[in-house]
């Protein structure tokens, strides 16, 4: 069963204006993120833009793009719209790719579209690898993830969980050893089928409470099976800073 990626790319960024167009080693930055989710297995990729200039810069670099609505909440109501737009069967699995995430890595596209196609009971796949430090498992940018033995998703958070009960009772913050304490990777696959029901489903208490989107599906009884990687990817672009550490590495290393 083969799988389509889809990248959502909006142009309005607080932090880093016309972020998807930011240059990098001669390409946009979203067509960069299109060449590395293209050398995955991926049947096709498309980037799901509100924006013309996408538009334009995707059918220079010879990228599939479509046009979506401005009025999208989520990056997954955009990928709603374009798995309709592209006609795709309610069977079919779409790669979520951020359009933010140029050094991304193939085979972990390949490893969630091949996890939701091994789970027939889930509705959704995404990532996880161990958290290295205590300073991550106690930051709330940072997302954790709990899972049962058969790696479903139990609960996201960004709070520290599982909380070590025993050695955080005197108050220090540190990383209990053994702790099965997981980073959440923003990278997911979904079935069509879900897709075109996430809409129309109400936001729930929790992802008010905590700000993250993937709550809403727990709470309606959706099953997220999790993927776990040993090493964390490569960081994606969310401010200057960044921009210009992915453009030192593309100088080291040309494509």
């Amino acid at each position: 069963m083969s799988f389509i990626a889809l990248i959502p790319a909006r142009m309005t960024s607080t932090r880093l204006p016309n972020k998807p167009l930011a240059d990098i080693a001669g390409l946009p930055m979203v067509v960069r993120v299109a060449r590395r989710a293209a050398a995955s297995g991926a049947a096709s990729v498309t980037i799901a833009t509100d924006d013309e200039r996408v538009l334009a810069a995707a059918a220079e670099h010879g990228v599939s793009c479509i046009l979506t609505r401005a009025d999208h909440p989520t990056g997954t109501d955009r990928l709603s719209e374009a798995a309709e737009k592209l006609d795709l069967p309610d069977d079919g699995i779409i790669v979520n790719v951020q359009g933010d995430e140029p050094l991304i890595d193939p085979e972990l596209i390949d490893a969630v579209a091949d996890l939701l196609k091994h789970h027939p009971e889930a509705d959704i796949a995404t990532c996880a690898c161990p958290l290295a430090d205590a300073e991550s498992l106690f930051n709330p940018n940072v997302v954790k993830v709990v899972c049962g033995s058969d790696d479903r998703a139990l609960y996201f958070s960004r709070a520290p969980i599982p909380w070590a009960r025993d050695a955080l009772a005197g108050g220090e913050r540190l990383l209990a050893p053994g702790l099965p304490a997981l980073h959440h990777i923003g990278l997911y696959a979904y079935r069509v089928s879900f897709l075109r029901r996430f809409p129309r489903l109400p936001q729930g208490t929790l992802e008010r409470f905590e700000a993250l989107e993937q709550l809403r599906a727990l709470e309606h009884g959706c099953n997220i099976v999790v993927h776990r990687t040993s090493r964390p990817p490569m960081a994606g672009v969310d401010t200057p800073a960044d921009l210009e550490r992915v453009r030192a590495w593309y100088a080291d290393h040309p494509q």
